[in-house]
């Protein structure tokens, strides 16, 4: 049976959907102004929505399970969204998100443990594993980063120089795999 586009309304989303929509109504209901926030809530949806498009992509070419993927992508500066804050924002939107999917009860343990272990280690991109999950939220969350203006100056200002090259391999490693100039590694 063909299903309809639900446009993100009505009672048929998937379970992916319904956290998409959960986090942007996080958001967007927010009472937490921009000027108490590290970042604006524009940056957070622009962010959080880039990062899920592109690891759409970036599953699908490393065979990845995309409706994991896009759970990830959406909920992995969740903290940020909620607090507004970075510091240590990757433990801490690991422990939201996995409230968020207790809550839906629409994912199974394995797989809360498979999303939530990506968000808490995504701030590690200096830190190779063999999980491809958590290889897949480091290089995507860099990666589109790298698509907004001053992203280059502001790494050079806010990075060590060893944590600096290993965001450039990232970049440069998933250029290469969408079929982008690799040397070509931050937006001018």
């Amino acid at each position: 049976m063909l299903k309809d586009f639900q446009y993100f309304k009505g009672n048929e989303l998937s379970r992916s959907e319904k956290v998409q929509r959960r986090f942007l109504q996080i958001l967007l209901e927010s009472k937490l102004p921009d000027d108490r926030r590290e970042s604006s809530v524009i940056w957070e949806i622009k962010h959080s929505s880039g990062c899920l498009q592109i690891g759409r992509i970036v599953a699908q070419k490393r065979n990845l399970n995309i409706e994991l993927i896009e759970v990830i992508c959406i909920l992995h500066d969740i903290y940020v969204a909620v607090e507004g804050k970075y510091e240590d924002h990757a433990n801490k939107s690991a422990e939201v998100a996995g409230s968020i999917l207790e809550e839906t009860k629409d994912f199974n343990p394995e797989e809360i443990k498979l999303i939530t272990e990506a968000i808490a280690c995504h701030s590690e991109k200096h830190i190779y594993t063999d999980k491809p999950y958590v290889e897949l939220i480091k290089d995507i969350d860099v990666f589109d980063c790298s698509l907004y203006e001053n992203a280059e100056g502001f790494y050079i200002l806010h990075k060590p120089r060893d944590i600096y090259d290993e965001y450039v391999k990232r970049i440069k490693k998933v250029r290469k795999e969408i079929g982008l100039h690799e040397e070509e590694v931050f937006r001018k």
